[in-house]
């Protein structure tokens, strides 16, 4: 077992830390931008690994990728990534700012393999982490323990890991091999055999419900499947060019400043410009789908709207579902092997910051305007949170909207401190 020390550790190698690395090795801070690790738990760096699906896009420009909103010169940009692998022509050619996700993916990882001074370690999961103090109890910085048994201590953490699958109450009970959330799609859909039978119901109406849908059609060549939801139909985002002007970086500025209830009153209203929607091409091309289902006689697949799930628990050999009926009231039983969820992510901090503030004892999660945790006036460490601050920062938090920028503000606090700390100790 060993130790490392370093002066910024972020954890997860998505791209809100990948987009941060970018900026600390562009900001000229050569010492910091060497004493700065990324860990990865996988072996290597996909984004959305589990649901990168032959014919999914990216919902948002290639514009927005890690670094061209803030220096479009950069070597860092998508289009230099394209450059480099020789499809710039190509790509180009296609008239779209909608890559496949697997090519922003794979852009991710590029990025992570051309870094200079920035350092990412793999297959390095973390077990846990916890504050070091100094004589005084004063938070010094944090030691992140992994899952190899070494040790890292950093002054300054950022937490990047995205948020914590959701896993509704009623579906917590079934065996582990009876139910798949969204996140482990790819993974454990390879596992079940693909020559027999299977009734899948897959549950919710929003892009990754959607795109489970259609993939286990391929996936199990011989699945039933069935798509389940609450809506009155699947809907596409709202994508209005003036509601999107609430994905600008700037935007973070006037939202951060409004009080609490007018934020909560924004992210209410355009909630369907990021959730519980299709891309509008990939809901036609879904629609398409059952549509020559039904032109060829050949029925497969059931869609059934307006539809909740009271109850779900496993009987004889098989899941079984109840079922209310929206508009009349009336409960049945739906029978099946499988379930996927695309019920998404778990709204509240994740488990590891909320223990993390816990350690600290801090009874709120409060966050600047930086993504700076407040961890009290003597506080010495610093935790900066990526991708979970909506509620302060806007709904584009978690997006890849504001990557460029959020990691210049991160970065510009992560030296200003260190100015701040040089000048005090000067005196």
């Amino acid at each position: 077992m060993t130790n490392h020390e370093v002066e910024v550790l972020a954890i997860g190698a998505g791209p809100s830390n990948l987009a941060l690395a970018v900026a600390i090795e562009e900001s000229g801070a050569t010492g910091l931008a060497a004493d700065t690790l990324v860990l990865e738990q996988h072996p290597d760096v996909q984004w959305q690994r589990n649901l990168l699906l032959p014919f999914a896009r990216s919902q948002v420009s290639f514009v927005k990728d890690l670094v061209t909103l803030r220096n479009p010169r950069s070597r860092f940009s998508f289009l230099s990534f394209l450059h480099a692998k020789g499809r710039l022509d190509e790509f180009v050619n296609l008239g779209t700012f909608n890559p496949f996700r697997r090519e922003i993916s794979e852009y991710l990882q590029w990025v992570a393999n051309s870094f200079d001074h920035v350092g990412v370690r793999y297959n390095a999961g973390v077990r846990s982490v916890a504050p070091r103090r100094a004589d005084d109890g004063t938070v010094t910085g944090w030691r992140a323990t992994l899952a190899d048994g070494d040790t890292v201590d950093t002054r300054d953490l950022v937490v990047g890991t995205g948020r914590d699958a959701h896993v509704p109450a009623e579906f917590a009970g079934l065996p582990h091999d009876r139910v798949i959330h969204s996140s482990q799609y790819s993974t454990r859909i390879a596992q079940y055999p693909i020559d027999r039978p299977v009734r899948v119901v897959v549950i919710g109406a929003a892009q990754s419900a959607a795109e489970m849908f259609v993939s286990v059609h391929q996936d199990l060549p011989l699945s039933q499947p069935t798509l389940v939801h609450r809506s009155v139909g699947l809907m596409n985002y709202q994508t209005s060019k003036f509601v999107n002007e609430l994905f600008f970086p700037s935007f973070i500025d006037e939202f951060h400043a409004s009080p609490p209830e007018a934020r909560r009153q924004i992210l209410d209203e355009v909630r369907l410009t990021n959730y519980a929607g299709l891309a509008a091409p990939f809901l036609d091309e879904t629609y398409l789908m059952l549509y020559e289902q039904k032109l060829t006689g050949s029925q497969r697949s059931a869609v059934r709207p307006m539809t909740e799930v009271l109850a779900a628990r496993e009987e004889d050999g098989e899941v079984v579902l109840e079922l209310r009926d929206r508009k009349t009231g009336r409960v049945e039983a739906l029978r099946c092997d499988l379930v996927l969820l695309g019920t998404g992510y778990d709204q509240r901090m994740p488990a590891m910051v909320r223990g993390l503030a816990d350690q600290v004892g801090l009874e709120r999660i409060e966050v600047n305007r930086r993504y700076r945790v407040d961890l009290g006036e003597d506080a010495r460490a610093g935790l900066y949170l990526q991708g979970f601050n909506e509620a302060t920062h806007g709904i584009s938090d978690s997006l890849l909207s504001v990557l460029a920028q959020r990691s210049q503000e991160i970065t510009t606090d992560l030296l200003d401190r260190r100015s701040v700390a040089a000048t005090a100790g000067a005196r």
